[in-house]
């Protein structure tokens, strides 16, 4: 599936226009068929994975789960999923969803009834990294692996491709082989994603089993590379790129729902150079929503540092404001061009020149070769060569 996966990655919550805080059974409602509606967009944007954020049970933002089983009521309830995935088959859209399984709510049900979390010296729970209302799970327990699996296999028989495991980096790794492990009993195809910020790339996805992880490098190397006019740094990552995807295929990025938008980072010129590395450099590319219309947003602090970056979808896609076509335009051009050269997304990247204000890189498969120029002065513009005579130039 991800040789030639592109996905839209959503954060269904506040893309529906739910509640994140403070809501109440007068805000249950079935919002979650609302992104069937954008389908079709996504496919126009060329597109063929949809990436879900958290759409299971929780107290607030999704990531302090209550329920693993059930959809958020603020969501809608089962039939409104199964909606949407018939939706998605349609249109050949393989999903995956997002599975917090380091930690659980606070209030989720087990904390108190005596479940597999980890507690301190005193009996209380252990939240995670200072947060109260995020309970760890306690990997040793064997419970905790039957209610991975149980969670894992349930949504899989329901239709989806695979998962996102949120910070997959704190879960010990050998505790994601055995869940794999188990769940391809049933599942060989199943797509399993770790989000890993910090550590041993090659080791989460070889020993733990995974078959891709975010590339949280990559990603800041290209933003404040554009920020900052210093390549050298863009130069490094691409060198430590494909050194990674020696180990696997790394899940590329240049937003998503934790981080500033790019628009807001680089602006828009720098945002197209952006996009010309996702859909050039090796791996498996996602688009966080919004990104390719130059949505912007900026990460806040306190209970609400995330709703900048997490922002409401109107209804229909027809209502996006004309001031976001000519980025559309750029993703659904340079995502054609993945397209037509699919050997990109597994192929070598080797860096061929590098100064401050440009770079130089080639990317290269059996019997294919890609040149790309990247500059931001005095001038910023790419310009990309094909070895089959196709050429692309972008310029702000």
């Amino acid at each position: 599936m991800l040789d030639n996966a592109i996905f839209w990655h959503v954060y269904p919550l506040s893309a529906t226009g739910a509640p994140v805080r403070d809501w109440g059974e007068s805000d249950e409602a079935h919002r979650l068929p609302r992104l069937i509606g954008w389908l079709d967009y996504l496919i126009e944007l060329g597109c063929n994975g949809l990436l879900l954020a958290p759409v299971f049970a929780s107290s607030t933002h999704g990531y302090d789960t209550v329920d693993h089983f059930r959809i958020d009521p603020r969501l809608g309830d089962e039939s409104d999923f199964d909606l949407l995935m018939a939706a998605c088959r349609e249109r050949g859209i393989e999903v995956l969803l997002d599975g917090v399984f380091n930690h659980v709510g606070a209030h989720h049900p087990m904390v108190e009834e005596g479940g597999p979390v980890k507690r301190g010296p005193d009996g209380r729970p252990v939240g995670w990294e200072g947060h109260g209302d995020l309970v760890e799970l306690d990997h040793s327990d064997p419970r905790t692996e039957d209610l991975v699996v149980d969670v894992m296999k349930y949504w899989l028989d329901r239709g989806i491709s695979g998962w996102r495991l949120d910070v997959a980096y704190s879960v010990p790794v050998w505790f994601w082989a055995k869940v794999v492990d188990r769940v391809r009993e049933e599942h060989p195809d199943a797509v399993f994603l770790g989000e890993i910020i910090h550590g041993d790339y090659a080791e989460l996805i070889r020993d733990g089993h995974l078959d891709t992880v975010t590339q949280y490098e990559l990603w800041k190397a290209i933003w404040s590379s554009i920020r900052d006019v210093n390549f050298w740094e863009l130069a490094h990552a691409l060198k430590r790129h494909e050194e990674f995807m020696a180990a696997g295929p790394m899940q590329t990025f240049v937003g998503n729902h934790d981080v500033d938008r790019i628009a807001s980072t680089v602006g828009d010129a720098g945002s197209a150079l952006a996009a010309v590395l996702l859909f050039t450099v090796p791996g498996v590319p996602s688009v966080y929503y919004g990104d390719e219309q130059a949505f912007r947003g900026v990460k806040g602090t306190g209970f609400s540092a995330d709703d900048a970056v997490r922002p409401a979808l109107p209804d229909d896609p027809a209502e996006l404001s004309s001031l976001g076509q000519e980025m559309f335009e750029l993703h659904r051009n340079l995502i054609s061009l993945r397209r037509r050269h699919s050997w990109l997304g597994g192929g070598h990247v080797e860096v061929v020149d590098t100064q401050n204000e440009s770079i130089r890189y080639a990317v290269t498969a059996e019997g294919h070769r890609l040149d790309v120029h990247l500059t931001l002065a005095p001038d910023v513009g790419a310009e990309l060569i094909f070895d089959d005579g196709e050429e692309f130039s972008v310029r702000r």
